[in-house]
């Protein structure tokens, strides 16, 4: 270890996982808190014994949000499972299944069906590799959990697991693109998105800083657990969870450049 270098050590050591103790620690932080690194600097110098030497406030902000993502912080709630007969594992289902049923039968137009979907599949995937460099503008993959930069053009960051949408125009659409309906954030490229509405929703910009999500689809929107309903319209804050059909994203602000767009604003707006 000591014949590394200074740069390998330390990416080394910021993959370290989180114990117990940490956890405990962060998730103390309030789901409805607005934290800033100056939050968890303050936690990293009250408890230098508990976390990990290589950890850094970057480094808590980032788990925090994780855990604040999948419900895990000590203020927030998970519904429980269903208990009784009604709940059916896996192992109870084989049990049911009579192999003496079970054929294997041709099906000749389940084939057709299958060698057509096959066709219009690939023909999406060419269609879509001719249209990658519009993604790239919006869309950039994670590859890591560490917090993103903001550059002088992104307003915000919708982060879900697999990618993140930078967005840099003061309104943007989402929801679920097809052929005939294209649109500005496609979340399909996250996760199954079969149950979103084409159009979900839209996340607009107001001239005083505020960012609001309004709903348009069918179902409802949750922001850190609250339903949004068709035709409604809630605000988001700095770390808000949106969770659209099972699929959760963490909403990040870029502070400083907000900071400015509301002190333009403040200059135009007569006294």
């Amino acid at each position: 270890m000591r014949q590394l270098h200074p740069e390998a050590i330390a990416a080394i050591q910021s993959k370290a996982l989180f114990s117990k103790t940490e956890e405990q620690l962060l998730s103390k932080v309030g789901s409805t808190s607005q934290p800033t690194l100056e939050t968890f600097q303050d936690l990293l110098h009250r408890h230098p014994d508990a976390f990990y030497l290589a950890r850094t406030a970057k480094a808590l902000q980032a788990h925090w949000q994780l855990m604040k993502q999948y419900y895990l912080l000590e203020d927030q709630t998970v519904q429980p499972l269903p208990k009784g007969d009604q709940v059916l594992n896996f192992s109870d289902a084989e049990d049911l299944i009579d192999d003496s049923k079970l054929k294997d039968m041709r099906d000749e137009v389940l084939e057709h069906e299958l060698t057509v979907a096959d066709r219009r599949q690939k023909r999406e995937i060419r269609q879509l590799e001719q249209e990658l460099h519009k993604w790239q503008v919006l869309v950039d993959s994670i590859t890591g959990m560490s917090s993103p930069d903001f550059d002088n053009q992104t307003l915000a960051v919708l982060r879900g697991r697999m990618v993140r949408y930078l967005m840099r125009s003061r309104e943007i659409t989402l929801g679920r693109a097809t052929k005939d309906n294209q649109i500005d954030v496609d979340l399909s490229l996250e996760g199954p998105a079969w149950k979103i509405s084409r159009k979900q929703g839209v996340i607009k910009l107001k001239n005083n800083g505020d960012f609001f999500i309004a709903n348009e689809g069918r179902r409802p929107i949750y922001i850190d657990g609250r339903p949004v309903l068709c035709g409604s319209k809630w605000r988001l804050s700095n770390n808000s969870v949106v969770e659209i059909a099972s699929l959760r994203f963490v909403f990040l602000i870029n502070q400083d450049l907000i900071a400015l767009i509301r002190a333009e604003a403040a200059k135009i707006t007569p006294q």
